[in-house]
C-alpha cells in the first residue's frame, strides 16, 4: 500500500467513527491493566523524576483522594519506593487535560466508538482553576473531588443510562457551528449537553441533586471537554497502525515533554522538551509563574478541533489571547499540514469547509508549520492550579524525528 493510500484509509477509519458518551465507570473496574496502585498520567512516559510540579501537585491530590498518604512528603516516598505505578493514560484507551491524573478509585466517562468498537475514558471534568488537574491540592479540591465521583457521577450514569447514550460527534458537529472550538470555548456544547441530559437527570434523581448537578455543568463551562477528548482518542485510534500511513494519531505533553504517535509507526513515542504557553494571564500571575506545556486535550486539535477550528470560535481569542483575524488565520495554517477535510465537522467562516484533519509528518516538515494549540495555563508550583490560558505550538522535533524513523522503517 502506497503512502497515499495509506493515508486514505486511515483518514477514512477516522471519518466513520463514532463517539457516543454511553457510560460512568469506575476505573479499576474498566481501564485495561489498573491495578490497585496504578497512577495513569497524560502525555507521552515520564518518571517521577523528571515530572513538573502540577504534576506532582494532581498525584498528591489524588493518593490523598485513594487514601494513600495524607499529605506530599507521604507522597514522594511512595513515589521513590517504586509502590506508584506510573504510566502514560494513552496506553491504557484513556486519557486526561493537564496532569490528566487516573488512580483506580476514580469514576471515568465511558466513551464508545460503535463503528470499530473502541472503548475510551476520561475523567470528569473539574471546573477551571483551583483544581486537582492543575496540580491544586487542599481541601476544597478534596471536597469537590469526592462529591464528583461519590454524587455526581451515579447520577450522570443513570441519566445516561435513560438516554441510551449521547451522541457527542453529532454535538460537537453543531457546536462548531455555534461558536465553540471545542478545546477552550466550549459554551455552546455545554449547552447542548446540558439540553440533551436534563430531562434524563430529572427522571432519575432528587431534585436537590438535579439542581446542583445542573448548576455545576453549567457553570464549569467547559463539562463537556473530557468527554470529547476520550471521543476523539476513539476516533484516532480507529486509524491507528495503518501500515505506511504518516498520520499523526496522538499528539500529548506531560509538561516534562511533548509526544506524537504516528498511524504507520505503531505505539512509538517521539518527543522534544514541552515549549512554554504565550497567552493571558489570571490576576496576580505572569509568566514567570508558568509551567511549560501540558495535558492530552491536543488530542481536540489532532482530531480537527481547538486550534484547528478557530476561524469558527473568534470569541475563544478573549480567553487565550490573539485577534479574530489570528483565529482564522490559523485555521487556513493548518489546512496546509492536514490530508484531508473532516466531513462532519464544518466551519462557516471559511464556506462550510470540514476542519483540519489528519496531520501529516511529511507536510509538518516539509512546510516549517507546526500544529498550533490553544491549552490552559498551570502553576509551575505544585498545590496553585490554573493560572491563565494562551497558545504554543508543538516542536518541529516530535516530526523530524519521526519522519526519519518512518524512512529508516520503509529502507529496511
Amino acid at each position: 500500500m502506497s503512502i497515499d493510500e495509506a493515508n486514505k484509509t486511515c483518514l477514512q477509519r477516522i471519518q466513520e467513527s463514532t463517539a457516543v458518551w454511553s457510560d460512568i465507570k469506575t476505573a479499576k473496574d474498566v481501564i485495561p491493566g489498573m491495578t490497585q496502585r496504578t497512577v495513569l498520567h497524560a502525555g507521552p512516559p515520564v518518571a517521577w523524576k523528571h515530572m513538573c510540579g502540577p504534576m506532582r501537585g494532581s498525584i498528591t491530590g489524588a493518593c490523598i483522594y485513594e487514601g494513600w498518604a495524607s499529605n506530599p512528603e507521604e507522597v514522594e516516598q511512595l513515589a521513590i519506593s517504586g509502590e506508584l505505578e506510573f504510566d502514560s493514560s494513552h496506553h491504557r484507551n484513556a486519557i486526561g487535560p493537564m496532569s490528566g491524573i487516573i488512580t483506580p478509585s476514580m469514576e471515568v466517562n465511558v466513551v464508545t466508538n460503535t463503528v470499530h468498537g473502541i472503548e475510551t475514558y476520561s475523567t470528569l471534568y473539574m471546573g477551571i482553576g483551583k483544581v486537582l488537574r492543575h496540580g491544586a491540592f487542599d481541601d476544597e479540591v478534596m471536597t469537590k473531588l469526592r462529591w464528583m465521583n461519590k454524587e455526581l457521577a451515579p447520577l450522570l450514569k443513570s441519566a445516561l443510562g435513560r438516554a441510551g447514550g449521547i451522541d457527542l460527534k453529532s454535538i460537537v458537529a453543531q457546536a462548531l457551528q455555534m461558536g465553540d472550538e471545542l478545546h477552550n470555548r466550549n459554551k455552546a456544547s455545554n449547552a447542548l449537553l446540558l439540553t440533551a441530559l436534563v430531562q434524563h437527570l430529572i427522571s432519575v434523581g432528587e431534585k436537590n441533586e438535579v439542581v446542583k448537578a445542573i448548576d455545576f455543568i453549567d457553570k464549569a463551562g467547559h463539562f463537556i471537554l473530557n468527554a470529547v477528548m476520550a471521543g476523539s482518542k476513539g476516533m484516532l485510534d480507529a486509524g491507528s497502525n495503518i501500515e505506511n500511513s504518516t498520520i499523526v494519531t496522538a499528539l500529548a505533553r506531560n509538561g516534562h515533554e511533548t509526544g506524537i504517535r504516528v498511524s504507520g509507526l505503531g505505539d512509538s513515542w517521539f518527543t522534544a522538551p514541552a515549549p512554554m504557553i504565550e497567552g493571558v494571564y489570571f490576576p496576580g500571575f505572569g509568566p514567570e509563574d508558568a509551567n511549560p506545556d501540558m495535558g492530552d486535550s491536543a488530542i481536540t486539535e489532532t482530531i480537527g478541533l481547538g486550534s484547528f477550528a478557530m476561524a469558527g470560535a473568534p470569541a475563544v481569542v478573549e480567553y487565550i489571547g490573539g485577534t479574530a483575524k489570528f483565529a482564522m488565520e490559523t485555521t487556513l495554517k493548518m489546512y496546509e499540514i492536514t490530508v484531508g477535510e473532516h466531513e462532519t465537522f464544518k466551519l462557516p467562516p471559511v464556506n462550510f469547509r470540514g476542519t483540519p484533519l489528519g496531520i501529516d509528518i511529511r507536510k509538518v516538515v516539509e512546510t516549517g508549520i507546526t500544529p498550533v494549540i490553544n491549552t490552559g495555563i498551570a502553576c509551575k508550583r505544585p498545590g496553585v492550579g490554573q493560572i491563565g490560558a494562551g497558545l504554543t505550538a508543538a516542536p518541529m522535533e516530535c516530526f523530524t524525528a519521526a519522519l526519519e524513523a518512518f524512512v529508516h522503517r520503509n529502507k529496511s
